[in-house]
C-alpha cells in the first residue's frame, strides 16, 4: 500500500508540475472591423500530448442562456513549428487538435462580433467590445491555468480598459490568474473618453464610448457615493481597481457585473434629465452591488463554473432580487434619491409584481432554476406563465428585509443577513446553499421563516403589503380599489401601419373569448383600429358586462368575435409616510432606509 500510495503521489506531483509549465498567450488584432472581425491567436506551450481540445464557453456568468458563442467562429487552424497540424471539430464547442506531442501549438481563429449588449462581442470600426467567453477559448482541463492577453488596437485606436491586470513593460498586454478571471474581465479598445475617481480606497476608472451629454465631475462624486454606500454594508471593498466601461448610445441599457468591472448600457443624450441621470445612477448601484452580492456571495452553484453546460440555481431571486432591492437601499443612502421616491419605488415593485398572472403560476425559486429556458426567451404568454427572479426577488427581499426589521424592533435588518453571508461565504471558500442562507436569516431575526419561504420563496402567495408596509408606517392604498373599469386583457403592437394583438392576460375578457395573440386588429364596433385598442373610446366609454364586437384578421381570413367586457382587476398601489406613525414603526423605517 505504501508503494502504490508513493506512486499516486508521484503521478500526481508529475501532473501538478506539467501544467504549471504550460503557457498559454492570447493576441487580439483587428484586421476587418468594419466588417466586424477580430483575430485571435492562441499559443498553447508546455502541453506535449497526441492531441489537445480547446473549447469555447456556451455562455457568460451573469447571464443565464447557453448563447452557443462558437457558431461565431471561423477560420480555425492549427500549427507547430511552422506546419498545420491535422484538426477536428468533437463537440459543438470543441476542437481537437492532433499535436503530435509539440511543446508550442498555435491556433488561430476569427470571430464574428456584431451584436450590441453587455454580454456580447461587438467591433466596428469605431471600436471593439470584448466580451471575453465569446473571444477566448480554452484547453480542456486546465480553467485554472494563467494566461497572457496582447491586445493589438486598430490604426488610430489608442486606448484599452479593462478589469485585467496590465503586464509590467507591455503596452495593451494583461495577465489573467486564470481562465474564471479572464472570462470574468471585459475589454473595451478604441478611443473612449476615460476619466477616474477614488472611493473606499479604491481606484475607480470609467470608460465611457459613445459620447453623450454626462458631466464627468459630477459622475465622479455621485458614483463615489454609491460606491462607498455598498462598501459600508459589508465593511471591505475586495478590489484594487475597478472599471466601469459604459456603452452610450441612442437608446440603449442593461448592465453586467464583472469581478472588478462592469458594463453599462446608456442612452447618451438622458444625462441631462433627471429621470435619465438617476436611471444612470441606479444601474451604477445595481451592478456595483454585485461585486458582493454574487460575486463573491453567491449561491453554491455559481462557481468554479461549468462553461459547457447551464450552471442550476433556485437562489437567482437572492442574486439579482435583492441586488435589484438595494439599488434603491444605495440611492437612498447616498442622498441620490429622497425617502419620498424610495418608497414610490418599492411600493411600485410590489404593485408591478402583484399584477403579473404568472406570480401565481411560477415560484420566484422555479423562476430562478428555469431562468435558462424562460427569461431570456420571453413569448407571447410569459406574462402568463412566468415571473421574473428580479422583480418578484426585489419585492421578497423588501417583505424579508420589513419582517427581520419588524422581528428585531429596528436592531437588525437584510443589510446584516449579507454581511453575515458575504463574510460566512469568504470564511468557507465556496457559496452557500439555500437551506444555509434560511439559516442565517432566522439567525439574524430571531424568528422561524418557514412560512415566510412557503409563501414567497417555493410558493406563489401575492405579497401582503399592507401588512408589511405598516411595519414601518407607510400606507399604501390601492387606488384601484371599487372601481369599475371596463378591461379587454390584450397588449398590440404596430407593424407596417397595421395593429396586432401581442400578447392576452389569463383570466381577462380576450382570454376568455377568444382573441389571439397575432391576430390582426381591424375594428371595434366598426370603428378601424389605429391605435392601441385599450385606450380606445369604443372600449373605455363602455361599461363592465357591454359586449363588444371586434373584427381580427387570423390566417388570410376575417373573423368577428364578441367580447363581454370584464372588470379591471390589477392594482394601483400608492405609498405615503405615515407622520403619525408609532415609535416602533419609526424605529423600524429608520432601519429600514
Amino acid at each position: 500500500m505504501k508503494k502504490t500510495l508513493s506512486i499516486l503521489v508521484a503521478l500526481l506531483t508529475a501532473g501538478m508540475i506539467a501544467k504549471s509549465q504550460v503557457k498559454i498567450g492570447f493576441e487580439v488584432s483587428f484586421i476587418e472591423p468594419q466588417a466586424h472581425y477580430a483575430e485571435v491567436e492562441m499559443t498553447v506551450s508546455g502541453l506535449v500530448k497526441d492531441h489537445i481540445d480547446v473549447k469555447m464557453p456556451v455562455w457568460t456568468p451573469g447571464s443565464y442562456l447557453v448563447r452557443e458563442f462558437s457558431k461565431s467562429v471561423e477560420g480555425f487552424a492549427a500549427s507547430a513549428n511552422g506546419k498545420a497540424l491535422k484538426y477536428e471539430k468533437v463537440k459543438k464547442n470543441a476542437w481537437r487538435i492532433y499535436s503530435a506531442k509539440a511543446n508550442t501549438v498555435k491556433i488561430k481563429y476569427r470571430v464574428y462580433a456584431f451584436e450590441v449588449s453587455v454580454r456580447t462581442s461587438f467591433i466596428d470600426e469605431s471600436h471593439a467590445f470584448l466580451s471575453s467567453t465569446s473571444i477566448f477559448m480554452f484547453p480542456d482541463g486546465l480553467l485554472k491555468t494563467p494566461s497572457t492577453v496582447k491586445i493589438v488596437p486598430y490604426k488610430g485606436w489608442t486606448k484599452v480598459s479593462t478589469g485585467l491586470e496590465p503586464v509590467a513593460g507591455k503596452k495593451f498586454t494583461y495577465a489573467a490568474a486564470d481562465f474564471d478571471t479572464l472570462f470574468d474581465c471585459p475589454i473595451e479598445v478604441g478611443n473612449q473618453d476615460i476619466f477616474e475617481f477614488t472611493a473606499s480606497g479604491v481606484k475607480h476608472e470609467v470608460a465611457m464610448y459613445g459620447g453623450g451629454n454626462y458631466d464627468k465631475e459630477k459622475l465622479k462624486v455621485d458614483m463615489a457615493k454609491i460606491v462607498e454606500q455598498g462598501t459600508a454594508i459589508y465593511g471591505e471593498n475586495p478590489n484594487k481597481h475597478y472599471t466601469f466601461i459604459v456603452h452610450n448610445f441612442h437608446s440603449g441599457g442593461g448592465g453586467l457585473e464583472h469581478m472588478n468591472s462592469t458594463v453599462l448600457g446608456a442612452s447618451r443624450n438622458d444625462y441631462a434629465t433627471e429621470t435619465g441621470y438617476r436611471g444612470f445612477l441606479n444601474l451604477v448601484a445595481h451592478e456595483y452591488y454585485h461585486l458582493w452580492n454574487v460575486k463573491r456571495l453567491r449561491p453554491v452553484a455559481l462557481g468554479p463554473f461549468d462553461y459547457d453546460n447551464e450552471n442550476y440555481t433556485t437562489s437567482l431571486w437572492v442574486a439579482e432580487g435583492f441586488t435589484a432591492y438595494y439599488e434603491n437601499k444605495l440611492m437612498l443612502r447616498a442622498g441620490l434619491i429622497t425617502e419620498e421616491k424610495f418608497v414610490e419605488q418599492l411600493v411600485t415593485a410590489v404593485s408591478n409584481v402583484s399584477n403579473i398572472p404568472g406570480a401565481q403560476v411560477q415560484s420566484v425559486a422555479e423562476a430562478s432554476f428555469d431562468a435558462w429556458i424562460k427569461l431570456y426567451r420571453p413569448n407571447e404568454n410569459s406574462k402568463n406563465t412566468t415571473v421574473s427572479y428580479y422583480a418578484k426577488g426585489e419585492v421578497v427581499g423588501i417583505l424579508m428585509d420589513i419582517a427581520i426589521l419588524q422581528a428585531t424592533k429596528g436592531a437588525k435588518s437584510l443589510d446584516d443577513v449579507m454581511k453575515a453571508m458575504y463574510l460566512q461565504n469568504k470564511a468557507q471558500g465556496r457559496g452557500y446553499t439555500d437551506a444555509e442562507f434560511k439559516a442565517m436569516v432566522e439567525k439574524i431575526s430571531g424568528q422561524d421563516f418557514t412560512d415566510f419561504w412557503a409563501k414567497y420563496v417555493n410558493g406563489t402567495h401575492l405579497p401582503e403589503y399592507k401588512k408589511y408596509f405598516d411595519y414601518v408606517g407607510v400606507q399604501v392604498v390601492n387606488q384601484n380599489e371599487g372601481k369599475s373599469s371596463p378591461y379587454l386583457g390584450v397588449t398590440s403592437k404596430m407593424i407596417e401601419g397595421r395593429m396586432f394583438i401581442a400578447s392576452i392576460l389569463r383570466g381577462t375578457a380576450a382570454w376568455e373569448d377568444g382573441l389571439s395573440a397575432n391576430d390582426e386588429l381591424i375594428s371595434i364596433d366598426g370603428t378601424p383600429i389605429q391605435s392601441p385598442v385599450e385606450r380606445m373610446p369604443a372600449v373605455t366609454d363602455k361599461k363592465v358586462g357591454d359586449v363588444v364586437v371586434i373584427r381580427v384578421g387570423r390566417d388570410g381570413m376575417l373573423k368577428d368575435i364578441k367580447v363581454t367586457l370584464k372588470n379591471n382587476t390589477h392594482i394601483n398601489l400608492v405609498g405615503k409616510i405615515d407622520e403619525q406613525a408609532t415609535d416602533l414603526q419609526k424605529k423600524v423605517r429608520q432601519g429600514w432606509y
